[in-house]
C-alpha cells in the first residue's frame, strides 16, 4: 500500500514538474512577442538608432539630399556648362557692348554737333514755362549727346543752370535718324526770378567728351516762333533719350 503511494506521489510530482516547464516555456514566448512590435513603432517615428546617412536618404526627406555637383555650376552659368544658348561657352557673353541707344557694336566716340544734326525748339504745357529742345542725327553714324546744351538767350553773357539731378548713368547716343531731348525752363513760375527779359534769338552750343566746346564747332541758331521771356531761374536738363525724361524737371 505505501508503494502505490508512492508512485502515485512521484506520478504527481512528474506530472506537476512538466506542467511547471509547460509554464516557463510559455512565458518565455509571451517575452519574445514585443521586439518586433518596438523596432517596427521606432522606424516610422525616425528612431535614433538610424545613422545620418539613412536619414538623409529616406524617401520622405528628399528635400536635404545634396544636390546635383552639374546641376549648380548649370544654374550659375558656369563656363564649364553647356548652357542652353546658342553659345557654346555656357555662361560666358561674347556680345559686344551696348551703348545707351541699345545698340551693339565698337562704342561711340563722335560727338554730336551743329554738322550731323538738327534743332528744333517748341513751347510745352506742362511743366509750366518749359520748353523743349530737340536736337536730331542728320549724319550717316551714331552721336554722342555729351552733357547738356550750352544756351544763349538773346545777349545773355552765360549760359544756364542745369538740373543736376537729370544727369543721366549714360551718356545719351542717338543713331541716324533718331533725337535727344533737353528740357529749357526759361523762368520761375512763382516769379522768384530777376532779371528777366524777352527775346527771340537763341543760340546753342555742343559739348565734347571732355565738357568743353573744342572741336565741336560753332553754335547753331535756333529760330523762336515767338518772344520769349527768360530770367534767373533759365535752367536745362542734360541730353535724354526720351522727351519724357526731359520733361519731367
Amino acid at each position: 500500500m505505501r508503494t502505490l503511494n508512492f508512485r502515485r506521489a512521484a506520478r504527481s510530482s512528474a506530472l506537476g514538474t512538466v506542467a511547471l516547464i509547460a509554464a516557463l516555456s510559455l512565458t518565455a514566448c509571451q517575452g519574445e512577442d514585443p521586439e518586433p512590435f518596438d523596432d517596427h513603432a521606432s522606424a516610422s517615428a525616425g528612431s535614433s538608432s538610424r545613422t545620418p546617412a539613412e536619414s538623409s536618404g529616406a524617401s520622405g526627406d528628399k528635400g536635404t539630399a545634396a544636390p546635383a555637383t552639374d546641376q549648380g555650376k548649370d544654374s550659375a552659368g558656369s563656363s564649364t556648362g553647356s548652357g542652353s544658348g546658342s553659345g557654346s561657352g555656357g555662361g560666358t557673353s561674347t556680345a559686344k557692348p551696348k551703348d545707351s541707344s541699345g545698340n551693339s557694336g565698337n562704342a561711340v566716340t563722335e560727338a554730336c554737333t551743329g554738322a550731323n544734326t538738327k534743332l528744333s525748339i517748341t513751347e510745352v504745357q506742362r511743366p509750366a514755362n518749359h520748353m523743349l529742345l530737340t536736337m536730331t542725327n542728320t549724319g550717316s553714324k551714331a552721336c554722342n549727346a555729351y552733357y547738356y546744351p550750352a544756351l544763349q538767350f538773346g545777349e545773355a553773357q552765360s549760359v544756364p543752370k542745369t538740373f543736376e539731378e537729370s544727369k543721366p548713368q549714360a551718356v545719351a547716343t542717338i543713331n541716324p535718324g533718331e533725337s535727344a531731348y533737353t528740357a529749357v525752363m526759361t523762368s520761375s513760375a512763382d516769379g522768384s526770378g530777376s532779371n528777366g527779359y524777352s527775346t527771340k534769338d537763341l543760340n546753342v552750343s555742343f559739348q565734347n567728351r571732355d565738357g568743353n566746346s573744342d572741336g565741336t564747332g560753332s553754335s547753331v541758331s535756333v529760330p523762336l516762333s515767338k518772344s520769349t521771356y527768360v530770367d534767373s531761374s533759365l535752367t536745362v536738363t542734360y541730353w535724354q533719350m526720351s522727351m519724357d525724361e526731359a520733361l519731367q524737371y
